[in-house]
């Protein structure tokens, strides 16, 4: 299996995708593209977010429109960050009569299976791909389970020998084959190989490592990761960590989106958050410090405990701005908040800032910094004291 090193390189309007470049999170938006106020506002907050990509659906005539507009206002707001067009359908028709959206994207998203049917499908696809090379854009190839090439479904349904066009291995293999046909139709036509990048999602968790696994085996294009639809909920980010988690420590993908249904009127931020986490619990990307703590037990002073570590975390939630940008360090800072003498020591040793409180029976809060013993606290103000020697901390060390 290859690593992610081994990919080729995309240029995403600046943003580079592959190689050794750090895992992009992407996003997308859920206004009507055409109405550019209320697409503007949300594409502000989800980079304000952390999102280095957005997606905006291009489904209309009026939306294909609306994109050059909301790319000028962006600008004129200091957001740069590269938008990409998402084309089902009709993406070779809106590219083709609104040239200026063709030019104001960094990217073009289409899916194989809902480019054209029968004989349209091939000249569809060139159509688009042409516009690419035209324009000198990179385009997304990215299959869906729930929009699969018929084509491609009903080769495996005549190979295997199922019944069931919808049994797994069928539409795994079938998205696998339309995915790689596709890119090698897509250079063919004249397309770059470093202007290409494939995704293959599916909803069931064990159907999309097992496509990627085999898509890093088969290709060297970067691998966007996801659940095509992962619904909402606990169930969807615990699905979409599984995913995503399995693949990534493996070396397996180059940029990621998290897709879940928001709650009604919630903000749509949430998947960015989700993918800061998850590229940040395995180590490939520092987004903010990273608070540990024991869950407590009846060795614990519990209420006190739980209080600090709730303290800590609203203390650097609020720095963070701040510091951010006058210590830029502290993004991978490990700070550990500990209940008793059992682990505490240990663990406040192994981070770069830690406490170990006094559980029940004790009497000294512990300071350690850098693996060292430099405070003990023993009268009530521990809480407080902790915070101040953990600013001088990120003054001394962060800068």
């Amino acid at each position: 299996m290859r690593k992610r090193h081994d990919t080729y390189v995309v240029d995403v309007g600046g943003v580079k995708i592959g190689g050794q470049n750090p895992v992009v999170i992407q996003s997308m938006t859920n206004t009507s593209t055409a109405n550019v106020g209320a697409t503007v506002e949300q594409i502000i907050e989800l980079v304000e977010a952390g999102s280095e990509l957005v997606r905006v659906a291009v489904n209309t005539i009026e939306a294909a429109h609306a994109v050059p507009k909301i790319v000028e206002d962006l600008g004129i707001r200091g957001y740069f960050t590269p938008i990409v067009g998402c084309f089902h359908y009709n993406g070779h028709t809106l590219l083709s009569r609104a040239p200026e959206c063709a030019k104001s994207l960094a990217k073009y998203r289409i899916n194989p299976g809902n480019v054209g049917f029968g004989g349209k499908r091939d000249k569809n696809f060139e159509q688009i791909v042409e516009n690419a090379i035209r324009y000198d854009k990179p385009i997304r190839i990215g299959v869906n389970s729930g929009s699969l090439e018929q084509e491609a479904l009903s080769r495996f349904v005549e190979q295997i020998g199922v019944e069931n066009r919808y049994d797994g291995k069928v539409i795994q293999e079938a998205g696998l084959e339309s995915a790689v046909i596709s890119a090698a139709q897509a250079e063919r036509i004249g397309l770059p190989p470093d202007k290409i990048i494939l995704s293959a999602k599916f909803s069931d968790v064990p159907d999309v490592i097992a496509v990627y696994n085999e898509l890093s085996v088969r290709t060297k294009y970067p691998l966007h990761l996801g659940l095509t639809e992962a619904g909402g909920g606990s169930y969807a980010k615990v699905a979409t960590v599984a995913a995503l988690a399995a693949l990534l420590a493996n070396g397996v993908g180059d940029t990621i989106r998290v897709s879940l249904t928001p709650d009604p009127n919630s903000r749509r931020v949430e998947e960015v958050e989700l993918c800061k986490e998850i590229l940040q619990s395995l180590g490939l990307r520092s987004f903010k410090p990273k608070i540990i703590s024991c869950p407590g037990c009846g060795r614990t002073n519990n209420e006190r405990f739980q209080g600090l570590v709730k303290r800590v975390q609203n203390y650097v939630d609020d720095a963070l701005p701040v510091w951010g940008i006058e210590y830029p360090k502290v993004k991978a800072l490990k700070i550990a908040v500990m209940g008793c003498i059992v682990n505490g020591p240990g663990e406040s040793k192994h981070a770069n800032i830690g406490l170990s409180l006094p559980g029940i029976g004790e009497h000294s809060a512990v300071v350690y910094e850098n693996g060292l013993q430099t405070h003990i606290l023993r009268n009530e103000n521990i809480e407080d004291k902790f915070l101040e020697i953990l600013s001088e901390y990120v003054r001394r060390n962060c800068a």
